[in-house]
C-alpha cells in the first residue's frame, strides 16, 4: 500500500516536472534569449547572421550624405580555380562554404552580385571579425585627430580601469598587430573557452568587458609573437571610446560611415552595459562592406577626399616586424601575415583581407583594382581560409582580364 502511494506521488511529481520543463521551453522559445542560445546552431545561424538585432541589442550607425555609387558591368565569373594541386569548381565551393552573399567589384563597377539562402541586397550581414579592420581604421582617424597621441602609448594611458593590469601595459600598436602577449583562449570549439564565455559573461551575467580584460594574464612580452586573440580588439574599442569621448558606433557614423558614402544604415551589436563588441559584430550590407574595401583600395580616400590617413592605410597592410610576416613563421600562430587588423596572404601580391569567423571576407587587390566581399555560415571556416583566398585571386585575375 505504502509502495503504491509512493509510486503515485513520484509519478505526479515527474508529471508536474515535465510540464514545468515543457512550459519553460515554450517560454524560452518566445523569449529574446532564444536567438542567443541558438546563435551558432546549424538550423539557425544563416538567419541569425543576417538578423543580429534579434540576438543582441545594438547601436545604430546611420548613413548620411551622397552615396558613393558603383557602376555596373555584370560579367560571368570563372567556373574553376586551382587549389592544392587540383582544379576546383567555383559554384560547388560557394555551396560547400554555405555562402550567403558574394559581391565582386572591379574599377568601381559591380561585376557580380548574388544573394543566397534567403538573403537580399538590403540584408545587414554580420561582420564577425571583419569589424576589427574597421576598428583599425577608426584608431588611425583618432590618431590623425589627436585623440591618441601615439600608438606606442600603453593602453592604460587611455583606459584608467586597465592601468596596473597586464593589458594596461600593452602598447596600442601591439594590440593592433595581435601581438599583446596576453593569454586569451580563442578556441570556438571549446565550450568554456574565453571567446565563448565572453558573450555569456557580457550578456547573461552583465559583466563589463573592461573587467574581463583586467583579469587576463600576460604570457610573453608584447610585440614579439603574433597570436590571434580577440581581446586585443576589445581593448582597442575601450581606447577609442575613452579617447574620443564617443561610443564606437557613433565615432564610426561621423568619421567613416557618412564620409565613405554608405547607402544603408548599419548597426553595431552591444552588450548589456551598452558597450560595443569591438572584436566583432558590425552589421551592414555587402555593398557597404565593399565601399569600406574600396576606401582601402584607394589609399583611404573617396574621390580625392582623404578619410582614413594614407600613411595609416599603407602601414595597416604592410607588416614590417619579423613576427608579422606571412608564410612559415616560428613567431606567429598562423601562416597569413598580419598588419593593423588586416590579413596578408602567403606569396604576397599586394592584396590583403579582412576576415571573420564562419567565412566573412573583404578582399582587396589594389593592383588589379578588385574588391570581393563574401558572407557565409561556413562551419569549416578555419580549414577554408586558404582555399577562399586562392579562389579570390583567380576571380581577381579573371575580372582584370589577365
Amino acid at each position: 500500500m505504502f509502495a503504491n502511494r509512493l509510486f503515485r506521488i513520484a509519478a505526479w511529481a515527474l508529471g508536474i516536472l515535465a510540464l514545468l520543463i515543457f512550459a519553460g521551453f515554450l517560454w524560452l522559445r518566445q523569449s529574446p534569449y532564444w536567438a542567443g542560445i541558438t546563435l551558432f546552431a546549424k538550423d539557425y545561424r544563416v538567419e541569425n547572421f543576417r538578423d543580429m538585432d534579434r540576438v543582441f541589442p545594438s547601436r545604430p550607425v546611420l548613413r548620411s550624405g551622397p552615396v558613393w555609387e558603383f557602376d555596373r558591368d555584370l560579367r560571368s565569373l570563372p567556373d574553376a580555380y586551382a587549389f592544392a594541386g587540383a582544379e576546383r569548381d567555383l559554384a560547388a565551393f560557394l555551396d560547400r562554404t554555405v555562402t550567403t552573399g558574394l559581391l565582386v567589384v572591379h574599377r568601381g563597377a559591380i561585376i557580380h552580385e548574388e544573394y543566397r539562402l534567403g538573403a537580399v541586397e538590403t540584408s545587414p550581414f554580420t561582420s564577425w571579425s571583419m569589424a576589427k579592420s574597421v576598428i583599425s581604421a577608426l584608431i588611425g582617424i583618432a590618431v590623425e585627430e589627436g585623440h591618441i597621441a601615439s600608438i606606442r602609448d600603453p593602453i592604460g594611458v587611455y583606459v584608467p580601469a586597465l592601468d596596473g593590469t597586464p593589458y594596461g601595459a600593452v602598447p596600442i600598436e601591439d594590440a593592433l598587430t595581435m601581438s599583446s602577449g596576453i593569454a586569451f583562449d580563442e578556441d570556438y570549439a571549446r565550450a568554456m573557452s574565453d571567446i565563448n564565455m565572453l558573450f555569456i559573461r557580457a550578456m547573461a551575467m552583465g559583466q563589463p568587458q573592461v573587467d574581463m580584460l583586467a583579469g587576463l594574464e600576460r604570457v610573453r612580452d608584447p610585440g614579439t609573437f603574433n597570436d590571434y586573440v580577440s581581446s586585443d580588439t576589445m581593448a582597442l574599442g575601450l581606447v577609442l571610446e575613452v579617447a574620443t569621448g564617443m561610443p564606437v558606433a557613433e565615432y564610426l557614423e561621423s568619421r567613416l560611415w557618412g564620409p565613405l558614402g554608405a547607402e544603408a544604415d548599419a548597426f553595431w551589436s552591444i552588450d548589456r552595459q551598452g558597450q560595443e563588441f569591438a572584436l566583432c559584430c558590425l552589421n551592414a550590407t555587402l555593398r557597404d562592406y565593399a565601399r569600406f574595401g574600396r576606401l582601402y583600395l584607394d589609399g583611404g580616400a573617396r574621390e580625392g577626399v582623404q578619410i582614413v590617413p594614407a600613411d595609416w592605410v599603407a602601414a595597416s597592410v604592410t607588416p614590417e616586424a619579423a613576427h608579422l610576416q606571412p608564410g612559415d613563421n616560428p613567431a606567429s600562430s598562423w601562416t597569413f601575415g598580419y598588419g593593423y587588423k588586416w590579413w596578408i596572404p602567403e606569396d604576397p601580391q599586394g592584396d590583403f583581407a579582412a576576415i571573420g569567423v564562419w567565412g566573412q571576407y573583404i578582399y582587396v587587390d589594389p593592383g588589379r583594382e578588385v574588391i570581393i566581399v563574401k558572407t557565409s555560415a561556413d562551419p569549416d571556416f578555419d580549414e577554408n581560409d586558404h582555399e577562399t583566398l586562392a579562389a579570390f585571386r583567380v576571380i581577381a585575375q579573371a575580372v582584370a582580364r589577365e
